[in-house]
């Protein structure tokens, strides 16, 4: 999901250096909130590996 993330945000910054401001802003949008979810998912896996006790390899 990260790639994901990365990817549009690339997508964003092309299209913005070639003028193309609403796919820029589309782009940009899709890719923060692809980050967020990431994040969330992370932190969600993170916390359940802790709850478990396994300890981190």
């Amino acid at each position: 999901m990260l790639g994901w993330a990365l990817t549009f945000f690339i997508v964003a910054l092309i299209a913005a250096a070639l003028g193309f401001t609403g796919i820029a802003g589309a782009s940009a949008g899709i890719a923060q909130i692809l980050f967020f979810i990431f994040l969330v998912l992370f932190v969600v896996a993170m916390v359940a590996r802790a709850v478990r006790g396994t300890p981190p390899v």
